[in-house]
């Protein structure tokens, strides 16, 4: 670590202890040269994932849609709020895990509907109405079929 003061490119840690709630690393250095100190801060440095809509058009991961879509399908359902934040969290998650940083809506929209299928299947069947843009009322049987199969 390059010294502030001087420049001298080593130092040595003195002391290390968690920040931020654990996530950073906040660290004592000593310069080795003119032995001044000096606190730097160490983070996980996270990259951005991207989401590529059906038109082609990207923008950054919201976890926040993924919730309010969530929201709008389980409406008069028994499915607590904490539930959904969950499996927002865990959604983003997975998608941070895996090393593509560019993501379909088709993607985000089947890990949602994984969820929500163990959890609700009414709330499955109204994300899955929406997300998939039924056509008719056999499209929606179809899926309906698949359903109750599953059971």
């Amino acid at each position: 670590m390059k010294c502030p003061y001087c420049g001298f490119n080593e130092s040595k840690v003195i002391d290390s202890r968690p920040a931020d709630e654990n996530s950073s690393i906040r660290r004592r250095r000593e310069c080795l040269s003119c032995g001044r100190r000096f606190t730097t801060y160490e983070t996980v440095e996270s990259l951005p994932v991207v989401v590529v809509k059906k038109d082609g058009s990207r923008q950054s991961f919201d976890r926040g849609k993924v919730l309010s879509g969530m929201i709008r399908a389980c409406e008069k359902r028994p499915v607590p709020l904490a539930k959904l934040e969950k499996i927002a969290a865990d959604i983003e998650q997975e998608l941070q895990n895996s090393m593509e940083r560019e993501v379909s809506t088709e993607i985000i929209g089947e890990r949602v509907m994984e969820h929500l299928r163990t959890i609700d299947q009414v709330a499955y069947v109204r994300f899955a109405s929406v997300y998939r843009q039924f056509k008719d009322i056999d499209s929606f049987m179809e899926e309906l079929t698949k359903l109750l199969a599953e059971r």
